[in-house]
């Protein structure tokens, strides 16, 4: 080495060791992670911390143009950010410090969140025997709900900060120190303001009085709560200012309209003189709030880029998925979980062949059950969902009550088809009977609520990405792909009654439909079963038990009825046959909900597949992520014990000794999330591919982080060509 090569070099390592003490207490951070939608990194606000005091770290998100995350109260939908802390020993980290949020306007809805680049702060405290020259590991396991116009995807990201000791005062951070100080000094705060808040003609009196608000014009404001329910996020609010402060006016909440104020209500005050932090008692307005000034309404600052989306560019996708949704309902009606439904509507039909108006009639009325039923289940849906829960397209068959109680309907109607009882004729119109024998409106329109309820376990082509997509929509276009559903599925029986020529085809009615009606007892009677199976898996054997009871008292009490009823019609007596009858009908139910409320075994972890000889394993990121590090192909399937379409495939495509052959070859990995009972996670991975229900299979290829969505109809041929992408070169 040369005399200037090696002065150079001494230079740079001088000048390195020089430069080390800032670098290494700049930031400390093991690097941004990221996904397609935000990256986040842990940061500090000072280059180090001393022994024994507060420090403060932040979750720096950085979220990509069009989507946005959540304030603590999302407002009408959406979640908050989250933080799982893993702390040394003795380091305490407390909430964290919300920035003011952005009021985010979605049609009819309004969120609270952010977006562009965000700082959360939080604060650290560090034990007073923190070693000084030692470095403090903080690990934050962070949970971001991020959206755009059309659809919302929870990222999970690990974010890590080495943070140094030493003693003295530490100055900022060079790189966001400023940034973080500015979000803690200016983030809403308590200021000694006194507050009120009273429910009277339905609006809220929110008054706040005193500190910073007394004596002066406080200009546009706005209340956010720190509760979902309280206010209606989107109406707008108006008040007036006096000498002391100002009084808002304010629309209640879903949870205030229902129940009233139960107690004090806290949140966030926005004004030109700053955002404080208050806590409204229940009392009449404080004197001096409501003076001679009008309060100018706050405007919708920041309202991010899918107001205008969705007058445009989300019409687009709105209509594909109405159209989807249309096809997706007339490709039901093939689907075999439907079936019963459509010997009940055949039968129907015979029925009324010989009366067009009758049959008009009942077409129409059938078409009003299952749009209705529609909307009930979509309304339930999006509630649940805008309420933060976890859930999709068929999560009633998830709750063991309704799938017991809907194993002992279909119990029913198979009993009364079979001729077992009937309902008096004053009742006629609104009984079981009458539904059973899909004779009259009423009756059809109860055979339409019962297909869209028997419906839901079944998905088919079009539908799930129809109702993916429904779920991300403003709650009006998601009403419509869901009515657009119903109307396909309807629609066949729909036509048939109300064109003469095609009703002319139909076979004249006569004794044969007696005895088809005793036939089509028996699918109600499978679905009976069926349902059943699945109420046992989802519970145990305890409970299965008390189903199965209330199930013979069920039928021991319809057998009752019905023998009553032919005494009377008879000439005889058979009052004590009816009342012995209604007896055990209500043993029944009491079994019904003995069996609802009876302890749920825990799950067993076996995959759903290892019935049919296949190697499998239960599903997770984590798995995945393993797999796929090894090089190895991955086939998901993500199914449920209620779900018809997943049972068919795993035993058709899943299952066939080709498929297995070819999963061995390939050296695949398969694994399964069993969605029978409720899982979030599993929610949250339909979510993410754009579906709301089961089935979905997944097909990640070797070396790629991404999956291939296979189609939902699978057959053994898509499975084997799947697989062949993942067999070892040469093989």
């Amino acid at each position: 080495m040369t005399p200037i090569v090696t002065r150079l070099v001494k230079i740079l390592v001088l000048l390195g060791l020089l430069l080390a003490p800032a670098s290494a207490f700049a930031q400390g951070s093991k690097g941004v992670q990221r996904t397609e939608r935000i990256a986040a990194e842990l940061v500090a606000m000072s280059q180090w911390a001393a022994p024994g005091s507060t420090a403060i770290v932040a979750v720096r998100q950085d979220i990509e143009p069009g989507w946005h995350t959540y304030w603590r109260n999302p407002g009408d939908s959406g979640g908050p950010t989250t933080l799982d802390w893993t702390l040394p020993a003795g380091v305490k980290a407390g909430d964290i410090v919300w920035p003011l949020p952005e009021r985010q306007r979605l049609q009819s809805l309004m969120n609270y969140g952010y977006q562009g680049v965000v700082y959360l702060p939080v604060p650290i405290e560090i034990p007073a025997d923190a070693r000084p020259g030692a470095t403090l590991p903080l690990k934050v396991e962070a949970t971001f709900l991020v959206c755009s116009a059309e659809m919302c995807v929870p990222d999970d990201l690990t974010l890590t900060l080495d943070l140094p000791v030493r003693e003295g005062a530490a100055p900022l951070d060079r790189a966001h120190g400023a940034a973080i100080q500015r979000i803690v000094e200016t983030a809403p705060r308590p200021a000694g303001i006194t507050a009120r808040i009273a429910l009277r003609d339905g609006v809220l009196s929110l008054s706040a009085a005193g500190g910073p608000l007394a004596g002066r014009d406080p200009g546009p404001s706005y209340f956010f709560p720190f509760e979902g329910g309280v206010i209606d996020h989107a109406a707008p609010q108006s008040g007036r200012f006096g000498p002391q402060g100002l009084t808002l006016a304010v629309s209640p909440g879903g949870k205030v309209r229902s129940s009233g104020l139960g107690g004090p209500v806290r949140g966030v005050l926005a004004t030109d003189l700053g955002a404080f932090e208050i806590e409204a008692e229940l009392g009449p307005a404080l004197a001096g709030t409501s003076g001679s000034g009008d309060l100018a309404p706050a405007p919708d600052a920041g309202a991010p880029t899918e107001a205008a989306a969705t007058d445009g560019a989300a019409f687009g996708p709105f209509v594909k998925a109405a159209l989807f949704a249309l096809l997706g309902g007339l490709i039901l009606n093939l689907m075999p979980c439907v079936f019963p439904i459509l010997a009940m509507k055949a039968a129907a039909l015979a029925h009324s062949a010989h009366d067009a108006g009758q049959a008009r009639r009942d077409g129409l009325a059938f078409l009003a059950g299952v749009l209705a039923t529609f909307l009930l289940l979509a309304g339930l849906l999006l509630v649940l969902r805008a309420a933060g829960q976890a859930v999709g397209w068929g999560f009633q068959l998830q709750s063991p009550p309704v799938t017991a109680g809907l194993a002992l309907l279909m119990l029913v109607i198979g009993l009364n088809l079979s001729g077992v009882f009937q309902v008096g004729g004053s009742l006629q119109g609104l009984s079981v009977g009458r539904w059973a024998r899909l004779g009259g409106p009423a009756g059809a329109f109860l055979t339409g609520a019962l297909a869209v309820i028997v419906a839901a376990p079944c998905t088919a082509p079009f539908m799930a990405v129809a109702l993916g997509a429904a779920l991300l929509m403003p709650w009006p276009m998601a009403l419509i792909v869901f009515l657009m559903l119903g109307l396909g599925l309807a629609l066949p029986y729909v036509l048939v009654s109300l064109i003469p020529g095609l009703l002319s085809r139909l076979p004249k009615p006569g004794a044969w439909m007696e005895r088809l009606k005793g036939l089509l007892a028996f699918p109600m009677y499978g679905a009976a079963l069926w349902l059943a199976w699945v109420f046992s898996r989802q519970t145990g054997a305890e409970a299965m038990a008390l189903l199965l009871a209330a199930g013979l008292l069920l039928a021991l009490g319809v057998w009752l009825i019905g023998t009553g009823q032919s005494a009377q019609a008879a000439g005889r007596r058979g009052l004590v046959w009816l009342a012995a009858g209604t007896v055990s009908i209500l043993l029944a139910l009491a079994g019904l909900f003995a069996a609802a409320r009876a302890p749920v075994e825990p799950a067993t972890g076996a995959p759903a597949a290892e019935a049919a000889g296949i190697a499998s394993a239960p599903w997770s990121q984590a798995a995945v992520d393993a797999a796929v590090a090894e090089g190895r192909p991955v086939l998901v399937n993500f199914t449920a014990d209620w779900c018809v379409t997943c049972k068919i495939n795993e035993r058709g495509a899943l299952s066939s000794p080709r498929a297995k052959a070819a999963l061995e070859a390939a050296g695949a990995v398969y694994l399964v999330g069993d969605w029978t009972r409720r899982d979030d996670a599993i929610t949250a991975e339909l979510q993410r591919h754009g579906r709301s229900g089961v089935p979905l299979y997944l097909f990640y290829a070797p070396g790629q982080t991404e999956p291939r969505i296979l189609p939902q109809l699978l057959t053994e041929g898509v499975v084997i060509e799947a697989l062949k992408e993942g067999r070892p070169a040469g093989s």
